[in-house]
């Protein structure tokens, strides 16, 4: 859903992440995102080098035991979509680190539409970085389109943090990118959100705004609980269009 030693981090902090002042933690989701986060875009983060990565991903935020499967639900106006995250016990080679391999699909009234395999690996400081994904549209059973898909260190793309080790509020990170192909951007809003969902009520959520230079206009709000990962996401399009993605399921 898409959708470093210790030292490091305290470097990325200063001259990287921390972009613009902290906000209040009290946001809540539904506050109104200022215009401003924008405008002001964090540069991708240095790459710290394959020495400083560790085997698995185990930062809080994102809960990515190999073998767990997250299902979400959300209404759209053609039905509703099911996705399924899968963190799969298969690894990538990127830039020299052992990716850990994620399978994300998306099914629309039970017709698969979109199959992706994200590649992700957690430096020592336990910042989780994002070194692409393969991803394809599937239209009657057909692969229509492979657009979104990139790699880190292909045709000059990088990779980026996805989930930070320390969120502090108002911290800016790069996720992906890959110029014209992938371009997220986050900021931390708030670490004491609230989330109900099927799976749950949670407390002391970590919520992020997320955006793209590639869609004007539209960005996300997602809570992730410590301890159980993605919980909820709060999307909005360039047209003013409002869908809300539940978790549903965590299984293993």
């Amino acid at each position: 859903m898409h959708r470093k030693a210790r030292i490091l981090i305290s470097a990325l902090s200063a001259a990287t992440l921390l972009a613009g002042c902290p906000m209040d933690e009290s946001s809540s989701s539904s506050a109104p995102a200022p215009d401003a986060d924008v405008l002001m875009a964090p540069a991708p983060p240095a790459f710290p080098g394959a020495d400083a990565f560790v085997a698995e991903v185990d930062n809080p935020y994102l809960n990515f035991a190999r073998g767990r499967i997250f299902t979400y639900e959300e209404e759209s106006d053609e039905g509703l979509e099911t996705i399924v995250v899968e963190v799969t016990q298969d690894s990538k080679e990127i830039l020299g680190v052992s990716t850990t391999v994620v399978h994300d699909q998306v099914f629309l009234n039970g017709d698969l539409i979109e199959d992706t395999f994200d590649w992700y690996a957690q430096d020592q400081a336990g910042n989780v970085w994002y070194f692409g994904e393969d991803s394809s549209e599937i239209l009657d059973g057909e692969v229509v389109s492979t657009e979104g898909s990139w790699e880190a260190g292909v045709d000059g793309a990088q990779p980026g943090i996805v989930m930070l080790a320390d969120p502090l509020v108002g911290m800016k990170y790069r996720q992906e990118f890959a110029v014209g192909v992938a371009e997220d951007m986050a900021q931390v809003k708030s670490l004491k959100s609230e989330a109900e969902v099927p799976w749950g009520d949670f407390e002391n959520c970590l919520e992020t705004k997320e955006w793209t230079p590639l869609s004007p206009g539209g960005s996300e709000r997602k809570l992730y609980a410590p301890g159980t990962g993605l919980v909820l996401e709060l999307s909005t399009n360039g047209n003013g269009n409002q869908r809300r993605a539940v978790l549903i399921s965590i299984e293993n």
